[in-house]
């Protein structure tokens, strides 16, 4: 039976049916123009529709305290890794694991965080929260975009390529910061703040003990290389379970805390000061000693003669003078000089 129209409703439309392929049991199809209503397209194979799966997060904030030079350090991460997430500056009274409710608000799974002491030293926590693991670093020879002014340049909000050095697949614990290195530095695919290129590289350096990171951009197809920056150096202190705190997974037993360091230097130039007043007291000494009187020899004497003694005698009579010699050429200088003088007043 005719379904009834209603006045208010328009009529619905028939749905299309799906083209499909045509299958190997229709193989009189003709392409031309009598079998076009018969013959079928194929559909092409799905394409990926670019969504953004691996929500990586990451916080990058710092504590109050940092000096400019770590303040554009922080500011040059954000501006490379478009995934990252700011918030303002901790205090310093605050425990470490506030941090993590930070995250939580801010819909942050990882975490880059800076610590400053003393207004001169600075360290790093590279943190997946909640759960762990954490690393804490000594930042050392920083340098920033700015400062450096490298010809390299990249476009903004570019995918990187992670180069590891060859160390890290060597011990365990280098491996863990392998593996935390690939999910916070690594932009992931399809972030809406990121571009579909690949036009520079991150490289983690393992040098001294200690682990490099370097930027370099990607030039040409052969991989020809030029330092964007910025540029710093790690030095690992610990590695802890948990998310800033736990149990201690790894310690570094040759790391040495600036404020050691600072103490050695200290000793070092006392004791070079102390060696230069003990040669200078030593010095006094050698001149204020008295010199060492040597005995007489007794065998000193035996090859002298004693000279003869000579009678003393005493003059009684006063010595005759000796007759003046005049000097005969005086008068004729005289003379002289008198004639020089008239013929002088004549003329």
């Amino acid at each position: 039976a005719a379904t009834k129209r209603k006045p208010d409703r328009p009529a619905g439309r028939p749905k299309k049916r799906a083209k499909r392929a045509p299958s190997a049991a229709e193989p009189d199809a003709k392409p031309g123009p009598e079998g076009a209503g018969q013959a079928e397209y194929s559909i092409p194979p799905p394409v990926s529709q670019g969504k953004w799966k691996n929500k990586e997060r990451v916080l990058i904030f710092s504590s109050r305290g940092i000096d400019f030079r770590a303040r554009h350090l922080m500011q040059d991460l954000r501006t490379l890794m478009p995934h990252s997430k700011a918030d303002t500056k901790m205090d310093r009274k605050d425990q470490l694991f506030v941090i993590n409710e930070a995250c939580e608000m801010k819909n942050c799974n990882k975490c880059i965080f800076f610590e400053a002491k003393k207004k001169q030293d600075l360290y790093m926590w590279l943190s997946n929260t909640p759960q762990g693991p954490s690393a804490k670093f000594l930042v050392q020879n920083v340098h920033t975009l700015a400062e450096l002014k490298m010809t390299g340049n990249c476009l903004r909000g570019s995918r990187p390529l992670l180069s590891f050095d060859p160390t890290f697949d060597k011990e365990p614990h280098y491996a863990l910061l392998k593996e935390l290195f690939i999910q916070i530095f690594s932009t992931p695919r399809y972030h809406p703040k990121s571009q579909p290129f690949v036009d520079h590289v991150f490289t983690f350096t393992i040098t001294d003990e200690r682990i490099w990171f370097r930027n370099y951009q990607i030039i040409e197809e052969d991989a020809s290389l030029v330092e964007i920056g910025p540029r710093f150096v790690l030095n690992l202190i610990k590695i802890f379970q948990g998310s800033f705190g736990g149990a201690t997974l790894y310690e570094n037993p040759r790391y040495q805390s600036p404020n050691m360091h600072r103490r050695l230097i200290r000793l070092s130039v006392a004791a070079k000061f102390r060696e230069k007043q003990e040669v200078k007291e030593v010095q006094k000494v050698k001149k204020k000693g008295s010199k060492v009187l040597i005995g007489e020899d007794r065998t000193e004497v035996v090859f002298e003669t004693p000279a003869e003694e000579k009678p003393v005698e005493i003059q009684l009579v006063k010595p005759e003078s000796k007759p003046i010699v005049k000097d005969k050429k005086k008068p004729r200088k005289i003379q002289r000089k008198k004639q020089k003088k008239l013929f002088r007043t004549e003329h």
